[in-house]
Order: structure tokens, then C-alpha cells, then sequence
């Protein structure tokens, strides 16, 4: 719950250029996560999710500042 509350805290804006940005390493590209869910991570939160094109596994870390 606390990492919830921690994306949320970001701008919208913001959150939406993340979700974008995301390496996936089956379409060696930058794509958009989907299916995904916030979990705590050592240095903030962890988008875990699929990618938009292939649907393989995908996550991306966002550092917060505490």
C-alpha cells in the first residue's frame, strides 16, 4: 500500500511518461507497460507489468526520494 501511495504522490504527468518508458528486452525497444502493478522497491517503487506490443515481462524502477 505504501508504494501506492508513493506513486501517487508523483505528478500525473510524470506518471504517464513512465508508464511510455519502459525497455522491453524482447522488442529491444522503448515501450509502453500495461497489466501492471506497484511494489515496493529498495529505492522507491517497481512497475511490474507486460509490454504493449509482445506481452512479454517488463518492469521499470522509479527512484523516490524519501
Amino acid at each position: 500500500m505504501e508504494a501506492n501511495k508513493m506513486w501517487l504522490s508523483l505528478p500525473k504527468d510524470f506518471r504517464k511518461q513512465l508508464i511510455a518508458n519502459v525497455y522491453c528486452t524482447n522488442c529491444s525497444d522503448i515501450v509502453t507497460i500495461t497489466d501492471f502493478i506497484i511494489v515496493d522497491h529498495p529505492v522507491g517503487v517497481m512497475l511490474d507489468g507486460k509490454c504493449e506490443n509482445c506481452g512479454n515481462k517488463v518492469a521499470r524502477v522509479v527512484e523516490m526520494d524519501e
